[in-house]
Order: structure tokens, then sequence, then C-alpha cells
């Protein structure tokens, strides 16, 4: 039997550092549960040390976390990966890290802080997060997919850091499995906007770097659970999953 699951699948932790520092593990666990939340995705900037301590808070609470990551392209396009456990994310973060250049300069981009589900900081990251990876568009959505990871270009309607915004276009051989649409557009004024992408699967969400952003706007998707499998029925619109418009 399906069920609609209210999805954030875009929000950051303070390992990234234009989030606030307010956003460690436990606070935005119990936010997401206090804004009817049912499944999240962790997306930290070209990292992922946090996403195992969110999963840690979210324990006993009824909020599945899916732990991924928004990665920049070498055309600076922001790209959501989604993925079923650590493991695999795991393996995409030794890719992303070995073609991440530069260190991060604090005073100037901001705290990269490791926070664990106890709020205690573990320690920060001292690479340049904010930056490009030297990998291509293609090369990204196609190593997330090789992970069995779902790829999501991410806020489309925005200027800057997206696919059309970098591109002017979405190009057909990348297989984008859905695209996301900012809280400033909304889903049905982005079906009106771009007829021409209407065979693509639309989402929205918060995209959240302060704990007040968190389930601003989320996406109902029929599934019979939270697993990425589901997941990819309902973005595919498959076997009766579906994303509500």
């Amino acid at each position: 039997m399906l069920k609609g699951f209210n999805c954030d699948l875009h929000i950051h932790t303070c390992l990234s550092p234009c989030a606030d520092l307010d956003m460690y593990p436990s606070a935005l666990v119990e936010k997401s549960f206090d804004s009817g939340l049912d499944v999240i995705g962790i997306c930290d900037h070209n990292a992922s040390e946090n996403v195992r301590y969110v999963i840690e808070a979210s324990r006993g609470k009824p909020v599945h976390v899916f732990p991924g990551m928004e990665i920049t392209s070498r055309e600076e396009v922001h790209v959501i990966a989604l993925f079923e456990n650590i493991d695999n994310l795991l393996q995409i973060q030794e890719v992303v890290y070995a073609s991440l250049p530069g260190t991060n300069r604090e005073e100037i981009f901001g705290c990269q802080a490791i926070v664990n589900e106890s709020d205690e900081v573990e320690g920060f990251n001292d690479r340049l997060l904010i930056g490009s990876t030297g990998t291509s568009l293609q090369e990204i959505v196609e190593t997330v997919h090789s992970f069995g990871g779902i790829a999501i270009a991410a806020h489309i309607d925005r200027e800057s850091f997206s696919v059309r915004g970098q591109l002017g276009f979405i190009p057909p051989d990348i297989r984008f499995d859905a695209l996301e649409i900012s809280s400033r557009t909304g889903l049905k004024e982005a079906r009106k906007r771009y007829p021409d992408l209407r065979d693509y699967t639309f989402i929205e969400s918060s995209d959240a770097h302060f704990v007040t952003d968190i389930g601003k706007v989320f996406t109902k998707i029929f599934m019979k659970k939270p697993s990425l499998s589901e997941l990819r029925m309902a973005l595919e619109r498959r076997d009766g999953r579906y994303v509500e418009e």
C-alpha cells in the first residue's frame, strides 16, 4: 500500500561553510520531526562527514535519512546525490576529494564543523568545500549512478550554480533522475515556466542552510516505504509510485 511521505531531500549541516552553525545533527533532526517531515536528504557541499551523525541523531524518531552530498561540477553546476547507505556515499566522497582543490579560509568562506549526534565538535574540514571539483557534470552523474545513487539537478530555476544557469540548457545525454525547483518558484510555476522540461520529474526542496528553513517547503512522494529503490520508482513514475505536484 502506498503512503505519501513528506520529503525534504536537500538539507545542509554546519559542515557546509555557507550554513549556520546551529545546523548541527540533533537540531536539524528535531526540526525535521517538528516540521512533519518523514524523509530528509543530508547534502553538504562536496562533503559527507556529518551524515552518519545525523543518522545516529535520527534513531528512535520517525524521520528517515538519505545519505547525500551536493557536488559541484567543473562547470560549477550543483548536483544532489542521494544514496541508500553510508558505504556508497563514502565511495563517491573519495572521488570528490580526489578532484577538489584548495584549502578553506574560515574568515572568508565560513566554518566547516564536524559535529556528532551529541552536539560535540569532532573537528573541522579544511578542504575548500565551497569550491568546484575538477570533474565534469556528465562524469559526476555517471559516477553517482555507478555507485547506485540518484542524481538530481539542484535548483534549476536559479541563475547561479544550476545546470540551466551555467550551461543555458539541460544536456539530453546527461541522465538526471529529477530536477529540483527552489522555493522561490515552486512546482506549479515551474511547470508553466519550463514546458520544455515536461518529461522530467520535478521535486521541491528547502536547500536549508538555517534551522528555520527546514521543511519550509517539501515534496510529497508516494511510495511503499522510504528506500532509495522506492524513491527511484517514484521519480520514474513507475509501478504506481509518483511525486505529487
